[in-house]
């Protein structure tokens, strides 16, 4: 009976609170007639409260009533403001004035984000990196979000996100058979997250130490001076457009993406010199839509530093004088104005490097064993980390230089001097 009468009131409010004692005799108890009276005064006050103006809170086309406050400044000096929601007026507002005062004291801001999960500010991240970074590098943070941090760690809520859950989860990682270095960038990537939310949300995580695992120095395969020499040859016998590219690649340190992204555009005869400006990859489709899973992506190389201009032996000059199509468009893996895919050109690797006789060949294998030649005669090594596209000439030498034993035996010769 009460409900019944409560929703007539609705129906005519400007009667006042009169109508329900005189009119409306059905209520019999004063604690009913209480009741309404309670009931019907907040749904008035609800119903006709407004906000001023200057407050900046208004209703959406949701329903719902939007807060805005001042969260902080650009470095430009421009704004930036935060948001409170409620589903009434009054909501909207208790929330805003408690957030303007945690503001101005230095308190933690109470938001209703503490009841989402990780996985909703893992995607905010990653949203947020989408124009900031190249194709490549977001496709790569997507895959680990969706792989590694997602699965495990999606459904926590912020006040979870502790540093011994970090632990844990970096220990099931390496359990899963994980390499250190892998685990390293999920774990670089997950501490990106967490400082973007710490920024956007203070106090809402606890503080988190992210320890990396210590990474074991993994020897990386490089031909021996014999081998070297047999795959030359084998290159330079029944040479067509691809074989070509290859023997490039193994004469300048060439990257896989860059030698299919090559054209012959890029190599000048006349001064000898290529200049490396591209790269090509097989990227996931995020793009959508029914199309392939996967798309060629040719875009500017892997940092700043790997647009070089490498120079060229006279050897090398004579080979692309000899393999030269004539056609600047041209790329140099096939001669023609198509190109041949990574996946594709590792394939022709291996059966060429298996009809050899060499294991455990792949293309960055050459990359290693040119730097490694470049290192065995001398070379200067600014000069190398620069032809090799790297920032710096540490990279170099921890990376991509191995030292034969032959001349760690002529080093360890020169000792004899201080042999009596």
């Amino acid at each position: 009976m009460v409900s019944l009468l409560f929703k007539e009131a609705l129906a005519d409010k400007k009667t006042g609170i009169g109508w329900f004692i005189a009119v409306k005799p059905a209520v019999r108890s004063m604690a009913d007639k209480l009741w309404v009276i309670v009931k019907f005064n907040v749904a008035v006050q609800e119903e006709f409260e407004m906000p001023k103006r200057g407050e900046n809170i208004f209703k959406r086309k949701d329903g719902r009533w939007e807060a805005r406050y001042v969260k902080g400044y650009e470095l430009s000096g421009k704004i930036r403001y935060g948001f409170c929601y409620g589903r009434t007026y009054r909501e909207a507002k208790e929330k805003v004035m408690q957030t303007r005062a945690a503001l101005m004291s230095g308190t933690p801001v109470p938001a209703a984000h503490n009841r989402r999960c990780f996985a909703f500010f893992c995607g905010e991240w990653l949203q947020f990196q989408r124009f900031r970074v190249k194709e490549s590098t977001y496709v790569k943070y997507e895959t680990m979000l969706q792989r590694h941090i997602l699965p495990k760690l999606g459904g926590c809520f912020p006040a979870g996100i502790t540093t011994q859950t970090v632990e844990a989860f970096k220990s099931e990682l390496l359990d899963e058979g994980l390499s250190p270095q892998s685990v390293k960038s999920i774990l670089m990537e997950l501490r990106a997250v967490l400082k973007y939310t710490a920024a956007q949300y203070p106090g809402m995580f606890p503080a988190v130490q992210v320890a990396y695992p210590k990474e074991h120095k993994k020897e990386m395969r490089v031909l021996m001076p014999e081998e070297q020499q047999r795959l030359m040859a084998y290159l330079q016998n029944n040479m067509d457009a691809c074989r070509f590219g290859i023997l490039l690649a193994l004469m300048t340190g060439l990257r896989l993406g860059e030698t299919c992204a090559l054209k012959w555009e890029n190599i000048s005869l006349k001064n000898g010199t290529i200049h490396i400006s591209s790269t090509m990859q097989r990227l996931k489709n995020i793009d959508g839509g029914e199309g392939a899973r996967t798309k060629i992506s040719i875009s500017g190389p892997k940092s700043e530093t790997s647009v070089r201009t490498i120079p060229l032996t006279e050897d090398v000059i004579w080979l692309c004088k000899k393999n030269d199509p004539h056609c600047p468009a041209a790329y140099v893996l096939t001669g023609t104005q198509e190109f041949m895919e990574p996946r594709k050109l590792q394939r022709r690797l291996e059966k060429y490097t298996k009809e050899c006789g060499l294991e455990n060949v792949h293309f960055h294998t050459l990359r290693h064993t040119f730097a490694t030649r470049c290192v065995e005669v001398g070379f200067e090594l600014k000069s190398l980390s620069e032809i090799l596209g790297h920032a710096n000439t540490s990279t170099t030498l921890d990376r991509y230089v191995h030292s034969s034993i032959d001349l760690k035996r002529s080093n360890m010769e020169k000792l004899k001097k201080f042999v009596p």
